[in-house]
């Protein structure tokens, strides 16, 4: 005789089936059933599509919180999302540096979005956000300027003109002060 019969051990196929796995008191001598079996199973939520400033169907980058790129050429990245470190270039439409995020080196983007820190040159062609928390130091170029109160901008400042690919450079008045004429 077989020690182990179809409904014997580990009973039959069919009462199994039948039982409740999600009753408090389960049969002594059983294993509990796995996880999938105790619940039903839920409609899994549905990705959010991205948003703010980047909101694209393009390709996009994350660096996480706790990593650190170093040395990196970022190219054919619509957006970029730095919660971590980089150390890099890169030509993009947009950047978003997270509060904790620090990007430090070189980047032509059409959109800068900061949180957190920036340090090196910066060419935002078409629009620097700098928030209350980011801190953006260096050689910076934008098409359009917007800083909420506590934002930090320091460094080698200009604004590109509308007629411009992008590149040219004119002094601007800062801080309300007109520039100093040159005598």
């Amino acid at each position: 005789m077989s020690m182990f019969k179809s409904d014997g051990l580990f009973g039959n196929k069919e009462d199994a089936l039948r039982k409740d796995f999600r009753s408090p008191s389960p049969v002594p001598g059983t294993n509990p059933p796995p996880a999938a079996a105790r619940a039903p199973l839920a409609e899994a939520p549905k990705p959010e599509a991205p948003r703010g400033l980047g909101e694209s169907k393009g390709s996009k980058l994350i660096v996480g919180p706790d990593i650190k790129l170093k040395g990196a050429e970022i190219t054919d990245c619509d957006t970029l999302v730095v919660e971590g470190r980089i150390e890099a270039t890169m030509d993009s439409r947009v950047i978003q540096i997270a509060q904790q995020g620090v990007f430090s080196g070189t980047a032509g983007i059409d959109v800068a979005e900061i949180h957190g820190s920036f340090e090196g040159e910066l060419t935002a062609r078409k629009q620097l956000v700098i928030h209350a928390t980011g801190k953006v130091t260096g050689k910076i170029r934008y098409g359009k300027l917007a800083i909420e109160e506590g934002g930090e901008l320091s460094g080698d400042i200009g604004v590109l003109t509308s007629s411009d690919s992008g590149r040219k450079e004119l002094p601007r008045p800062l801080m309300g002060k007109p520039l100093a004429a040159p005598g």
